[in-house]
């Protein structure tokens, strides 16, 4: 029997429906206002990031220029290589996700030059962006597109992507590597003037929005909002590439010549204004690639087994090449440092020029007895001039004792020598020296000739700048200015805040003093046609000799100031660990100054006037006769007070021998070819060991031409090397240099005190 419905049931499931349909719109509708109120801006998000490709866009960093604007350092546009993974693993056929993962990591390990597995392994990331490999440059990057198109049926385009970035680029590879330093991958300074000034150089990145598909890939002209980056500033700095070219030149000569260890070290810097002019180490890099060893430290890291060693020696290594000798390193200054007891005793009226001091070989203070490296009984009684002459350190031990502590230091402090410079520079260290309280008899005694306390390079240069321009500090500096992308000045570094530490009166006379040096015991450091001032320095470095036992370990050191009548440049020089026959500074730094000097006064606008013995000893230029009648050839070269000799029997001179422009000492032979023929040879003489008339005799019988370069200021001065080794095959009329030196020079003698005094007077320091 059936049951009808009645209208209670009807009314009974209709409530139940209205409830039920109640709670489930209650329910949607907390849903939709938890998802749209509560959490609408993270959902929002989520959505963003699954539609949307956000991506930064590098900004180029600033350019860095020389001082004539000439580019050292700029960003050209290089490419980031990334993968979207996620779009693979989207692929419902996994044979075919899994020959795809295989085809881009055969194609980009081989164009990336990088691990197949590797770049395999990044195929299978659970990521829309994952990067294989930055700064790539235009010719991969075509590659890369081509090997695209080659599998298009594989739409490996919607797989691989490529960011536009930008790469660092030095143009002149390793000139003042040390000075600009490098970048790491994500061009951030990590050295140099590129970590100092690394906030100014850095620009601010721009940004890409597009719409992404669902593989996960951009679709930039479906939707696209860009933000353009824009440029870092750029830095001009007072660094002169020429100059830096001649100072590492000349540097990088001597280190060969004279077996340096422990590498050398050149400033060239603008006395009034303390505007560096040229910075070199020796053993530098190329900052293009940072991390690549010379082949010489390479063969020592291959030569080490264990990992780890190796790894702590290539470390080592990579960071030797790049620390800046001229900042980061102190070392015992040594006789050069007697310009500072002289002008703070000037100054403080305790000596005058006419001061006289006796040296009787010995000089006993609190005990300790002090030779003078004059072994023939001492210099005798001599004046303030003859005493830093002679370096003599009995006469600088008693300039220091009438001193005294209190006022030693005094001008410790007032020369800047207790601190930093303040160069702009990363890594400066920081000087040791003897604090007035501390000081006694021996260690003031020692410290008035420039020993048992430790400076950098670059305040040696800088203190040497003071005593000469008139008595005023100057800052060391690197950056004149910094500009924006339109060239406009930002910030300009000026020197104007400087400082007198010592008056004008005692200024001259120091002038007067060290060029009076240069003539009559630093002779080596002489420039032809140029007044030069100047002081040598040679230390032991006794820390190191008690660590290691070896006793020949010193520091040779020049400092020379041109024009000395108005001083505008001053180069100083220091070679540490000379293992050649010489060390001292008078005969192994001061000729490197006076090269550097002789090649950069005259490109800075000096004027050289020589005396009439110079005249006959200067090299002259070449002209350019290539083309000439016989005739008219002879006459030009004849009238320079060369000599000639024809080849071949044109009438027309096809080519010449010196190259037009080239320097040859007077009285030297132009080689003229009057028909095409092959230049004729001859072997080069050895022409080490003479005087510059023997050389010269020497290389005209050999048929080659000869350019002097250092000290030939007097007929008794020998050559010391030749840049052609003796025996070797070249065309008739080529160019020899030959280098001299004074080797009677007062300053080669200065070696401070015996190592037995040093040890006594360290042992007191301690």
């Amino acid at each position: 029997m059936s049951v009808k419905p009645n209208m209670q049931m009807f009314k009974r499931t209709f409530i139940v429906m209205v409830i039920v349909i109640l709670s489930l719109t209650l329910v949607s509708t907390g849903s939709l206002v938890n998802i749209m109120i509560f959490k609408g801006e993270e959902y929002q998000a989520k959505a963003s990031e699954q539609q949307l490709y956000d991506s930064l866009i590098s900004a180029p960093r600033g350019d860095i220029y020389d001082s004539s604007m000439n580019l050292l350092a700029t960003s050209s546009p290089a490419w980031t290589v990334y993968l979207t993974p996620n779009g693979i693993n989207k692929l419902s056929d996994k044979t075919a996700a899994d020959n795809v993962r295989r085809v881009i990591a055969e194609g980009l390990s081989s164009l990336l030059e990088m691990k197949y597995e590797d770049i395999y392994e990044m195929t299978q990331k659970n990521s829309y962006y994952v990067i294989v490999k930055k700064k790539i440059e235009q010719k991969t990057v075509d590659k890369i597109r081509q090997f695209i198109l080659d599998n298009k049926d594989l739409e490996i385009a919607s797989y691989i992507g490529l960011d536009e970035t930008t790469k660092r680029y030095y143009p002149n590879d390793t000139l003042a590597s040390t000075v600009l330093g490098f970048v790491g991958d994500d061009n951030q300074g990590l050295a140099g003037l590129e970590s100092y000034y690394d906030n100014e150089l850095t620009g601010v990145a721009g940004r890409v929005v597009a719409a992404k598909n669902a593989k996960g890939t951009d679709m930039r002209f479906s939707y696209e909002k860009v933000e353009e980056a824009k440029k870092g500033n750029s830095l001009v700095l007072t660094i002169d590439s020429y100059v830096q070219y001649v100072c590492e030149k000349y540097l990088d000569i001597a280190v060969e010549q004279e077996q340096v260890e422990e590498r050398g070290a050149v400033i060239a810097m603008n006395v009034n204004t303390g505007a560096i002019l040229g910075m070199a180490v020796s053993g530098d890099f190329n900052p293009n690639q940072p991390f690549t060893l010379s082949a010489e430290d390479q063969a020592i890291v291959d030569s080490i087994t264990d990992e780890k060693e190796k790894s702590e020696k290539r470390s080592e290594l990579l960071n030797r090449q790049w620390r800046n000798k001229a900042v980061s390193d102190t070392y015992e200054p040594g006789s050069v440092f007697k310009i500072f007891t002289a002008s703070a005793a000037l100054e403080e009226d305790l000596i005058t020029q006419n001061s006289t001091f006796t040296c009787n070989h010995n000089y006993v203070v609190a005990g300790n007895t002090y030779h003078c490296h004059d072994k023939k009984g001492g210099h005798g009684t001599q004046t303030l001039a003859q005493s830093i002459s002679n370096s003599c350190n009995p006469a600088f031990i008693q300039i220091g004792q009438l001193m005294g502590s209190t006022a030693f230091n005094k001008y410790f402090k007032a020369f800047n020598l207790i601190g930093k410079t303040g160069i702009d520079l990363p890594g400066e260290a920081t000087p040791y020296y003897h604090k007035e309280e501390d000081m006694g008899p021996t260690e003031l005694a020692s410290s008035s000739f420039g020993q048992t306390f430790n400076i950098t390079p670059i305040q040696m240069i800088s203190l040497a700048a003071t005593s000469v321009n008139g008595g005023y500090a100057v800052k060391p500096h690197l950056v004149e200015k910094i500009i924006d992308s339109d060239k406009n000045v930002v910030e300009s570094f000026s020197n104007e805040n400087r400082r007198q530490v010592i008056s004008e009166t005692t200024s001259a006379t120091m002038r007067t003093m060290l060029e009076y040096v240069v003539q009559n015991g630093a002779k080596n450091g002489i420039v032809a046609g140029y007044r030069v001032g100047g002081k040598t320095g040679t230390s032991q470095k006794m820390a190191k000799i008690l660590a290691t036992g070896n006793s020949h370990l010193y520091i040779g050191s020049y400092v020379g100031i041109a024009p000395i009548d108005d001083p505008e440049i001053a180069v100083f020089v220091m070679l540490d660990e000379p293992t050649g026959a010489n060390y001292y500074g008078g005969l192994i730094s001061a000729p490197v100054g006076s090269k550097i000097m002789a090649d950069v006064l005259p490109y800075l606008g000096f004027e050289p006037q020589y005396t009439e013995e110079e005249l006959k000893k200067i090299s002259v230029s070449v002209p350019d006769v290539t083309g000439d009648e016989i005739a008219a050839a002879k006459t030009k070269i004849n009238s320079l007070k060369l000599s000639y000799k024809v080849i071949g029997n044109g009438n027309k001179v096809v080519k010449q021998l010196p190259e037009a422009g080239s320097s040859v000492y007077n009285g030297g032979m132009v080689i003229l070819y009057a028909e095409e023929s092959e230049s004729q040879t001859v072997s080069v003489p050895n022409l080490v060991g003479l005087t510059a008339a023997e050389a010269n005799s020497a290389a005209a019988d050999a048929g080659v031409n000869i350019k002097f370069s250092g000290n030939v200021s007097s007929n008794e001065v020998l050559s010391y090397a030749q840049d052609i080794k003796a025996g070797e095959k070249v065309s008739l009329g080529q160019i020899v240099t030959v280098y001299f030196r004074d080797e009677a020079s007062a300053d080669m003698a200065e070696r401070e005190s015996t190592e037995e005094e040093r040890t006594q007077t360290n042992a007191t320091q301690q």
